[in-house]
């Protein structure tokens, strides 16, 4: 993941937005999707001149307050905000980038404790280390409950399972640029990218657009052969003691046909 990390990121997110977005008038004939580099560098209130050399590379480590002044031109949410930050090397100090790959016993007790709940424990890149019956039951569409990146971009189940595909795509590619902030030597992570930039045309183009997504409490809405669609709210809590780990639980609401579909399901087990 060597690289110009802070330029890629600076340029993608300047290519996303539009003048109209930021309130400036569109001038002449554009010759790149965006912003400009002098548009922004206006927004931002710091010299054009310095804001393309942090494109380019030749300077690596803008103040706090020129990274808060550019997210603040660039739209970013707090998500991207913090991502910036990790990518300048200001951002706060950060728990021990190794994450376990191995669930505490007491861990994979609490995940049994769930019998009515589907739940499972991640790692930074999405690799499940560990499921409870019903959360197996859930992905059995799959061929197997192993990296819900790979499940999602190149398991032909993938986009009949989630059947808002497309919003599934972009929080899977979201919370993996944010782990690049996070580990942007990560080996697993580099083959990991380099796989499903290979076998997915859709995962390498939402790769490019740096968008950066933590995890959100949206409603999941799944696809299952057995028990037809359910909608379900969901958890994520991070693990105190093995950091970079995530505990994923599913709820479905009391008393609805979700609840009476996932207690069909949990039958099946």
């Amino acid at each position: 993941m060597a690289g110009n990390h802070l330029g890629e990121f600076l340029r993608a997110r300047r290519g996303a937005l539009s003048p109209d977005e930021v309130g400036m008038v569109a001038h002449g004939v554009r010759r790149v999707a965006g912003l400009r580099r002098e548009e922004v560098a206006v927004l931002a209130g710091v010299n054009a001149d310095y804001y393309a050399r942090l494109e380019q590379g030749r300077e690596r480590r803008p103040s706090a307050q020129v990274l808060d002044a550019l997210g603040r031109a660039l739209r970013l949410d707090p998500d991207a905000q913090a991502h910036l930050h990790r990518l300048a090397g200001t951002a706060p100090a950060l728990p021990p980038r190794h994450t376990p790959d191995r669930v505490s016993p007491a861990l994979l007790r609490l995940l049994d404790g769930f019998p009515g709940s589907p739940a499972y424990v991640v790692d930074r890149t999405l690799d499940v280390l560990a499921a409870n019956a019903l959360a197996e039951v859930l992905h059995s569409p799959f061929s197997g409950l192993d990296n819900l990146a790979r499940m999602t971009f190149l398991d032909p189940a993938g986009r009949r399972f989630h059947t808002r595909w497309n919003r599934t795509a972009q929080a899977v590619v979201g919370h993996l640029r944010e782990t690049a902030g996070l580990d942007p030597d990560s080996p697993r992570l580099r083959d990991l990218v380099r796989t499903l930039s290979t076998e997915s045309s859709d995962f390498a183009r939402l790769w490019n657009t740096h968008t950066v997504r933590g995890k959100t409490q949206e409603a999941k809405h799944f696809l299952h052969p057995d028990v037809g669609p359910l909608t379900l709210t969901y958890l994520a809590l991070d693990v105190r003691d093995a950091p970079g780990q995530q505990l994923i639980v599913y709820q479905a609401e009391p008393s609805g046909p979700d609840a009476q579909a996932l207690a069909l399901l949990g039958a099946l087990t």
